[in-house]
């Protein structure tokens, strides 16, 4: 044999070395949230992302979770992931969502993401609806209610465009049944939201539920609006009419001057000043100081939209024919401080499932004293 022969031979050998040690092309993974780092949910749903990223090979290592988490970047040997922020809990006004939207598509066309994960409902519907039936493949989580409402999806069964995801069932009448298991004598309740599109789902599902006939909790008063000021005033003025309150999101609340009102601030304000026994939808209103959850799971969130982008990116499978469903409810969950503070006793009758033992909301309370 020449030795030009052998000398292209050893050339492709190397060449195909080079290529084999370089392994195949990383996967490109942008992740979007509605909100903010700081938020308990988001803190939630960041967790059962990180799992779900592990247990399906785009990361490698719990070291590679945890610089994801503090620093929203992350190269693996199959991944580089990327997480951005709209931060709509605090600045939730039509023209700074507006410009949020406009910076993330700059951002989505300069990194040319393999797929996108959309974090709750403002991320899906503004980024969603800008991604819809381009090449870019979307999976969702953390939608309230149907997830039909964006106009992202034909249908839950065959969602027929690029967009699939996961969404949230409220498991509100689990979290009632759970109150009267601890409180059996709630017969009135008021729901206390603030005004953000979370809230006013949330609220809407909890009024319909209320309002059927063979639920034994009369609704009395619903308060939906981000002035921390009417929100306190008629949280106090319905306590005397209620026998417990149903608590939603508090998140976009706002003080006389149009500064956002942190949520462990109002939780604080809440548990010092309420003495009626709550019920909430998510753990982080457990965590915060509330009574009682049954747990419509953040983490269960983040965790099956990490299972979908395999199920898109590795095995190839097509998000319009996934079907869009909704996780298994998470545990049972009471707050011991809160339940001391009402004079609660509990016991094992009332399927507790687990328990928090502190408030969040009242450690920064005194923090900040």
């Amino acid at each position: 044999m020449s030795r030009r022969r052998i000398g292209g031979i050893l050339l492709c050998l190397v060449i195909a070395g080079g290529i084999a040690a370089g392994g195949p092309e990383k996967h490109k993974i942008l992740v979007i949230s509605s909100y903010h780092r700081a938020y308990l949910w988001s803190q939630d749903t960041q967790a059962g992302l990180c799992q779900g990223l592990l247990e399906f090979g785009f990361l490698e290592e719990e070291q590679q979770a945890a610089v994801f988490t503090a620093t929203d970047r992350v190269e693996s040997r199959r991944a580089v992931i990327k997480k951005l922020w709209m931060d709509t809990k605090r600045k939730h006004e039509k023209k700074d969502i507006v410009a949020s939207m406009t910076e993330i598509m700059a951002e989505i066309a300069q990194f040319a993401p393999d797929v996108v994960l959309l974090g709750d409902d403002n991320a899906a519907n503004y980024i969603g609806n800008q991604l819809i039936d381009t090449d870019t493949p979307v999976v969702f989580w953390g939608v309230n209610g149907r997830p039909l409402k964006y106009g992202l999806l034909d249908s839950l069964e065959r969602p027929g465009h690029n967009v699939t995801g996961v969404y949230q069932a409220g498991y509100l009448e689990e979290c009632l049944a759970f109150l009267k298991r601890i409180v059996p004598n709630v017969r009135t309740m008021a729901i206390l939201s603030d005004d953000s599109p979370t809230g006013r789902a949330k609220a809407k599902q909890v009024q319909r539920l209320l309002r059927r006939r063979d639920e034994p909790i009369d609704l009395v008063g619903t308060v939906i609006t981000n002035s921390y000021t009417e929100w306190k005033q008629k949280a106090l003025d319905l306590e005397a009419q209620v026998d417990a309150f149903f608590i939603l999101n508090h998140n976009s609340l706002q003080d006389g001057a149009g500064n956002p009102v942190d949520q462990l601030t109002a939780g604080a304000w809440y548990l010092r000043n309420i003495q009626k026994p709550e019920c909430a939808h998510e753990r982080q209103f457990v965590e915060e100081g509330m009574l009682s959850v049954c747990d419509d799971s953040g983490f269960n969130q983040g965790y099956e939209a990490a299972k979908l982008a395999h199920r898109i990116l590795v095995k190839g499978e097509d998000p319009g024919l996934i079907a869009v469903r909704a996780p298994k409810r998470g545990p049972f969950i009471v707050n011991r401080q809160r339940a001391r503070m009402l004079g609660i006793d509990l016991t094992d009758q009332m399927g507790i499932e687990q328990t928090v033992p502190t408030a969040l909301a009242l450690k920064a309370d005194v923090e900040n004293r």
